[in-house]
């Protein structure tokens, strides 16, 4: 995150901010917005994180001024496991179960920069949060591993619910799950809480590896900017059905000691945790070591800083030939609008969309309906996966997600284009 470019208020945008800041603001402001107040490159900033750190409740509701947004939607965000495609295959290439455990392992680490620090591929900004109905298709080309797909649909609107999908035919691989995010604010940071289950399939081993989600806080605020760290009193697991259990321990940068998103991972045959088989250590935004505890050697070396440089660019199919849900293309006016600066337009598509989608789920009350997922349904849970919780003391509270979600692939088969698209500008919005 350095050397990013100062935020600056775009004209005629002014009053929209402050009328934002009013609300958050009901008595005196901070004295760090007077004592800032002239300060072009570093204001806003300052405003936004004292705007955050004021804002009562869950901060997924929170609205932000459009020019603070970036122009990719939370329904994209799945896509962040599976950027290199060559690891996430690699485990239905090994036909040694403990080995197959360990190049799981490798490959979640790998995918933890991706998933929750600030990348300089990555547009700035607040993502949008996706309507219901929303999802994202694409896929990532391979020669030797073959193409992986990739589907996600936001499958709740109240909460928030987003499922998704991965998978390679050629090498027999999938990564499923779904979850809700519940942010907040509390003890000077951000808490960001992942609800729901994350499981990796192996075909050839009708293997199951259940993955848990670290919990995610924001630091740093002042001076900003911030960053996340893992919560240290949560660790992550991976459990799989062939007896192998990963345990993952996450510490940052004390007063005294210790460096920022830290870690230490332990591989081991289930039930016996102090007889480690392997061991990984280091920063997931930095470096990293997996080691042959047995061996005492070093088996790999991996350098995040410089895994942007190496991931593979999802392909999507060209926008007008989208459907009119697909992400891309229903945020499309809302895009062409910030990248011409038109903030005025940004705020209008942005107003119009999420207007009309209250009027959706008006008219579904009303009618005494409810909105049909397109590829995913709510369903129980799945023994395999309640039997992997278990042995972990994991709970998926699904009270917290709508209930379970699986990729339904009979949906998947028939799925057809939408014919009317709800958010088309033929659809009336009230002023």
């Amino acid at each position: 995150m350095d050397n990013q470019e100062p935020i600056e208020m775009p004209k005629g945008m002014k009053k929209e901010f402050l009328s934002f800041l009013k609300v958050q603001y009901a008595h005196d402001p901070p004295a760090i917005l007077v004592a800032n107040n002239t300060s072009r490159g570093n204001t806003l900033p300052l405003l936004m994180t004292c705007s955050i750190a004021s804002f009562k409740g869950d901060l997924a509701s929170f609205t932000a001024p459009p020019f603070i947004l970036s122009t990719t939607s939370m329904a994209e965000f799945p896509t962040y496991w599976v950027e290199q495609p060559a690891r996430f295959v690699a485990p239905s290439q090994e036909p040694n179960p403990s080995k197959r455990a360990l190049l799981v392992l490798t490959w979640f680490l790998t995918t933890l920069k991706q998933q929750y620090d600030m990348r300089k591929d990555r547009k700035k900004g607040k993502p949008l949060n996706p309507v219901l109905g929303e999802h994202f298709l694409g896929s990532f080309p391979g020669s030797s591993y073959g193409t992986t797909q990739v589907i996600s649909e936001q499958v709740s609107h109240h909460p928030p619910v987003t499922a998704y999908r991965m998978w390679n035919n050629d090498a027999g691989m999938s990564l499923e799950g779904y979850h809700a995010a519940k942010t907040f604010f509390a003890k000077g940071m951000i808490h960001l809480h992942k609800v729901g289950q994350v499981v990796l399939h192996i075909d050839k081993y009708n293997e199951d590896y259940l993955l848990t989600n670290p919990q995610v806080h924001l630091t740093g605020f002042l001076p900003p900017p911030p960053f996340a760290e893992f919560d240290s009193d949560t660790p992550a697991y991976i459990q799989s059905t062939s007896g192998y259990t990963t345990k993952i321990t996450f510490s940052g940068k004390g007063w005294l000691r210790g460096k920022r998103n830290s870690f230490f991972a332990t591989l081991y045959a289930e039930g016996r945790e102090s007889e480690p088989l392997y061991t990984a250590e280091g920063q997931w935004t930095g470096t990293f070591t997996i080691k042959d505890v047995r061996r005492n050697e070093v088996i790999e070396t991996y350098d995040a800083t410089t895994s942007v440089e190496k991931l593979a660019k999802i392909d999507v199919a060209p926008l007008d030939e989208q459907d009119a849900l697909e992400s891309r293309r229903l945020w499309r006016k809302f895009t062409e609008a910030m990248e011409r600066r038109d903030m005025a337009g940004v705020s209008a598509e942005k107003n119009r969309i999420e207007v009309r989608q209250r009027e959706m789920r008006k008219e579904e009350e009303r009618e005494g309906r409810k909105w049909q997922t397109k590829y995913f349904s709510n369903t129980g849970i799945d023994p395999k996966v309640e039997a992997l919780c278990a042995k972990i003391g994991f709970s998926i509270q699904p009270e917290l997600t709508a209930g379970f979600w699986q990729f339904d692939e009979e949906k998947y088969r028939h799925a057809a284009k939408t014919q009317d698209d709800p958010f088309g500008d033929d659809k009336a919005v009230p002023s």
